[in-house]
């Protein structure tokens, strides 16, 4: 098994005891993204601008491991409050190209920083 673990400064920095990701013989595990800037380390506010940074900080990460977000196979999307959830849907589909990768969305109390959204991912590199 060759285990690699990935981290670049063009997403934000782990927050905790964790790798931005970790590929294991081409599949990458993704860890969860909140809507922080990488440069500042700060949250967007506006929920949507918070669904587009969650969405940067993803493919930042995607390409640090060497592929991008249509390499994606399988998403969680974790959300505090579910009433966003027609607007993922709609930005989404702006990151992403058809077919859509497999997903889960999770209504959830709380999260990291006071986000609204978090998503992580498991992408396969061909």
């Amino acid at each position: 098994m060759t285990r690699t673990t990935i981290n670049t400064s063009d997403a934000p920095g782990a927050i905790g005891t964790y790798s931005q990701a970790v590929n294991i013989n081409g599949t990458v595990y993704l860890s969860g993204q909140i809507p922080l800037l990488p440069e500042s380390m700060t949250l967007v506010e506006d929920p949507d601008e918070q669904i587009h940074q969650v969405f940067k900080n993803l493919g930042a990460v995607a390409r640090a491991a060497g592929g991008n977000l249509n390499d994606v196979v399988k998403l969680t999307i974790y959300l505090t409050d579910l009433s966003l959830f027609a607007r993922v849907n709609e930005i989404m589909a702006g990151y992403l190209d058809e077919p859509f990768p497999a997903r889960a969305a999770v209504g959830v109390a709380e999260l990291p920083k006071g986000a609204k959204i978090e998503i992580e991912g498991i992408m396969v590199l061909a």
